[in-house]
């Protein structure tokens, strides 16, 4: 008798996408005092649309204007989003920035739910917030969590226009030339923050390696993590991202949250598991 090929269980894919995700933002924020925020962005959508259009190899010839204008807008979104992001994790924690970064996706799980109730979980995520404002340490400062809430705000609108995208296009087909236009967008800005750095083999590496960690791989295991989970489950485990943020960050770049900004990270996570097993929209991946 044949033996079945061993797979990891699904849970576990999703778990390990989120590290994979938190892991190479840690890198990521190792490479701002040379590359800058902006020159890291450059390289992550960079190669991370170079390693989805190998997998997916896209064709765009025969698509509608309407297609590729909702491919524009998404990859307009995903610039703003890892800008805004990135900047802010210039100047937070890692778990702080993923944390406030969550309100959302969270605020689109509500909207979509047409719950009256549902907006308690906003709430709560609103009073976590302003725990991390008020007593998440020196370490919080109040531009980056306005930058850390914008980045929020477009990765709502990339959750949108991801669904859309992803219904017109099969796999990475819609995404990698998304992350392409991105690229094109964020390049000027790269140049200038990183400078002659971009010429640096070692740095370019490391880039690339922060474009496979949070874009390549932990897109394919969450694909293959949906495949096989119902979507409500799978918005649950998806929650817990703010806490493996906060994890890498104290296992990589030694960032100590005191314990008001612990509270506030459960909170969120509360919040974001209660809207996704009531809700459960069909959210495309952090990309």
């Amino acid at each position: 008798m044949r033996a079945r090929p061993f797979r990891f269980p699904p849970a576990a894919l999703v778990l390990g996408a989120a590290v994979s995700v938190q892991g190479g933002a840690a890198v990521a924020k190792s490479l701002f005092p040379t590359l800058g925020p902006p020159g890291v962005v450059f390289l992550r959508l960079g190669f991370g649309a170079l390693a989805l259009w190998v997998i997916g190899k896209p064709q765009l010839r025969e698509r509608s204007r309407r297609e590729l204008a909702l491919v524009a807008a998404l990859g307009v979104s995903l610039v703003c989003m890892n800008l805004s992001f990135y900047e802010s994790l210039d100047r937070l924690p890692l778990g702080v920035a993923v944390t406030v970064e969550f309100v959302g996706p969270l605020t689109v799980a509500v909207l979509a739910s047409h719950r009256a109730l549902d907006f308690v979980w906003i709430a709560l995520a609103a009073v976590g917030i302003v725990l991390l404002a008020h007593g998440g340490g020196k370490s919080v400062h109040t531009l980056g969590l306005v930058l850390a809430l914008t980045a929020g705000f477009f990765w709502g609108c990339y959750i949108v226009l991801g669904t859309k995208v992803g219904r017109r296009f099969a796999g990475t087909t819609g995404l990698a030339p998304a992350m392409a236009i991105g690229a094109v967008i964020a390049l000027p800005w790269g140049v200038i923050s990183a400078g002659h750095n971009l010429g640096n083999p070692q740095l370019v590496g490391a880039g690339v390696g922060v474009g496979l960690l949070c874009s390549a791989l932990p897109w394919s295991l969450e694909l293959e993590a949906m495949r096989r989970l119902p979507t409500t489950v799978f918005g649950v485990l998806m929650s817990l991202e703010p806490a493996v943020a906060a994890l890498a960050g104290f296992v990589f770049l030694h960032e100590h949250l005191p314990a008001r900004a612990w509270l506030a990270l459960v909170l969120v996570v509360v919040a974001s598991a209660g809207a996704s097993r009531r809700s459960a929209p069909e959210l495309p991946p952090d990309a």
